[in-house]
């Protein structure tokens, strides 16, 4: 989705979006993507549009946290590092080949699995999530994102607070917190990190749990206060039944 949103904003007057998938055996001198990506079998994901283009310069920065090009106010900077996040936490590789007013084209290497399709659906889903009743403090300044969620809580029974950045999250709590059983926050937020306001907001309820979710590689999150290998993070992409049976987990209603 990212990677389409920026499409779109790099062709203003029109212009053409490919999106293109195959299978790709990657072989050891083929370093072009990534000299890191051990050699065999991949999807390739190709996202290419007709737009402006990069210059070598930009291409070098896009993926820094909040690098953009857009105007103020029109763009986080986090698209880009989101997509290289998902990217790396799955062991893949990414390039970008763009010129000026010649079209840019992100390649994407993700490592292809060869389990059959049911068995690669029952780990996705799991088992059927118990219906929750306990009230979550949602964090997420992606709009998307936080809908979704919120969606899916309430379809599950729980009660959902909702706030936009750390600072929302502490006014609701303020009125709400002992009503408040769970902080599910985005690790990187605007003002403060969601590590940041967990903080703050157990020295107020010391048994307050919390859950991370983020699209960050384990280096960003560390440098935000969440070990990379915390029990209580889940990474971006996830399902809801994901989500669900984290939360489960979190709650303390399975081991």
């Amino acid at each position: 989705m990212n990677l389409a949103v920026n499409a779109r904003d790099a062709m203003p007057q029109g212009g053409s979006l490919t999106i293109r998938t195959e299978n790709y055996r990657l072989h050891k001198k083929d370093g072009r993507i990534s000299p890191d990506l051990e050699p065999g079998e991949y999807v390739r994901l190709m996202v290419k549009d007709t737009g402006k283009g990069m210059s070598n310069e930009t291409v070098k920065r896009i993926f820094e946290p909040f690098f953009t090009t857009k105007e103020l106010g029109k763009g986080t900077g986090l698209g880009l590092s989101s997509v290289y996040g998902i990217v790396a936490q799955s062991k893949g590789g990414i390039v970008v080949h763009s010129e000026m007013n010649a079209g840019t084209t992100f390649e994407i290497l993700l490592p292809r699995s060869l389990r059959a399709r049911r068995e690669a659906q029952e780990s996705l889903t799991g088992a059927v999530p118990r219906r929750g009743s306990e009230t979550i403090l949602l964090v997420e300044d992606e709009k998307d994102v936080r809908d979704l969620i919120e969606e899916g809580l309430l379809a599950q029974g729980y009660h959902v607070l909702v706030a936009h950045n750390g600072l929302e999250a502490l006014e609701i709590y303020q009125s709400a917190g002992d009503t408040i059983d769970l902080l599910l926050t985005d690790v990187v937020l605007p003002q403060m990190s969601g590590h940041e306001l967990s903080q703050m907001l157990q020295q107020q309820n010391p048994s307050l749990k919390t859950l991370y979710i983020t699209g960050y590689t384990d280096t960003v999150i560390m440098n935000h206060g969440v070990p990379g290998e915390s029990v209580n993070l889940l990474q971006k992409p996830f399902t809801i039944g994901q989500l669900m049976a984290k939360l489960e987990r979190v709650l303390g209603h399975v081991d």
